[in-house]
């Protein structure tokens, strides 16, 4: 079975933490013991039915207050997949905390009141996600129930949506599903509440939906993250490299180089939980064997000599600031780009997004927390890296405090 990773995304109490919690609820995937806590838990903060919510918002800031603050993930299979749920803060000063959740996400779930409408965190939230190449987007409007099923409502968010999201790039495929997170409408089950509605279940759409396309299959990427070297008689002269293909097809017998020496060999190999396989893929893991003997170790990269990546000392980069202390020119950190890890110095601030409006603000000197934009970095080593519309492993990148060790930035490169 494959694995669909999908986040949720909006305004506070948009009913993200209701939402997920319907979904394990109607698909049976909570255990009794969980179900009798929650119940119990509902009864003591007077709540007249099953608070879902409580599923996810494990916090107990969340619970006091009713709102996500940090990212919770949740794992749930039915017989057609498995899923890994980042149920993410809609608050702006958690900016931070839903870029992280939705970093490795293939779907977003974007969360909208039907009584509401599309607001500016409808907005923002939409934003980041084309920031983050999430190319597909679930348009859910919720509390359909409170506006009585209208049609005309739900229609009229849809067109604000689709008329905000045509001014982004990488939405290409959005499904808008009206729901009750809340009574279980089109969650698991079609509603007959609202009959007009000719699409699936959200449910459905998450089984279904085509993830595979999304990654790098033409530009073959392995970084090194690991030299297997066993000591015992049977694996006497095994030496392997571990890691994670961040993109491309490996199959034994291909021509790859070594970055950066630049020495050249060919897969003799590849593993796959002690398996010998015919080929590899993205994201796989697994362990290859080259046919020569070549000084490689964690922070190398193995990539095909026909499509080898860009290697500069030079990035431009948008950036989501994760610290309380400001980002100013010149401030210096450690980049951590795939295995691979160097200083780096920022040269220069382009400019900051207005996530609102979309707007660039090209006279900002400084980043302070959950402000996304634009710099330029200069790092000591060279970095092989695509960009990260064309790969999200190898066009991202963390920055690390070097004094307090705190990650401080993620980055995108341009």
């Amino acid at each position: 079975m494959d694995l669909l990773r999908f986040t949720t995304a909006g305004s506070v109490d948009d009913g993200k933490s209701t939402l997920i919690g319907r979904l394990l609820y109607d698909s049976k995937s909570i255990f009794e013991d969980q179900l009798e806590a929650i119940e119990e838990s509902s009864r003591k903060k007077g709540d007249e039915n099953i608070n879902l919510a409580l599923l996810t918002d494990g916090l107990k800031a969340e619970r006091e207050q009713g709102i996500t603050i940090d990212v919770a993930y949740r794992y749930f299979a039915t017989p057609k997949r498995k899923f890994i749920i980042a149920d993410t803060p809609g608050h702006i000063q958690y900016t931070r905390n839903m870029v992280t959740g939705a970093s490795t996400a293939n779907l977003a779930i974007i969360l909208i009141d039907a009584r509401k409408g599309v607001i500016e965190q409808t907005k923002r939230h939409s934003f980041i996600a084309n920031l983050l190449s999430i190319k597909h987007v679930v348009v859910a409007v919720n509390k359909m129930d409170l506006v009585d099923y209208d049609q005309e409502v739900y229609d009229k968010i849809v067109k604000d949506f689709q008329s905000f999201a045509s001014r982004l790039d990488n939405l290409v495929d959005i499904t808008p599903i009206p729901i009750s997170a809340l009574n279980g409408d089109n969650v698991v089950e079609n509603s007959e509440n609202m009959s007009w509605f000719e699409g699936s279940s959200l449910l459905y759409h998450l089984e279904n939906v085509y993830v595979g396309g999304d990654e790098n299959h033409v530009q073959a990427r392995f970084p090194v993250q690991w030299v297997i070297r066993p000591q015992s008689d049977k694996f006497h002269d095994f030496r392997g490299f571990a890691g994670r293909v961040a993109g491309g097809v490996f199959r034994p017998g291909d021509d790859i180089t070594v970055l950066p020496s630049g020495f050249s060999s060919r897969v003799k190999e590849v593993f796959q939980d002690g398996e010998e396989m015919e080929e590899v893929f993205a994201p796989q893991s697994i362990t290859m064997t080259l046919e020569d003997e070549i000084d490689i170790s964690r922070g190398d990269m193995l990539v095909k000599a026909n499509n080898p990546p860009e290697q500069s000392q030079n990035l431009e980069a948008m950036i989501c600031w994760f610290s309380n202390q400001n980002l100013n020119q010149r401030a210096k950190f450690i980049i951590r780009h795939t295995t691979r890890e160097t200083k780096a110095i920022v040269q220069k601030i382009s400019y900051k997004v207005d996530i609102n409006t979309l707007r660039k603000e090209e006279d900002s000197s400084s980043f302070s927390l959950n402000e996304i934009g634009r710099i330029s970095l200069r790092t000591a080593a060279p970095l092989f890296y695509d960009s990260y519309n064309n790969n999200r492993h190898t066009g991202s990148f963390i920055l690390i405090d070097p004094g307090t060790n705190e990650t401080v930035a993620a980055g995108m490169i341009v």
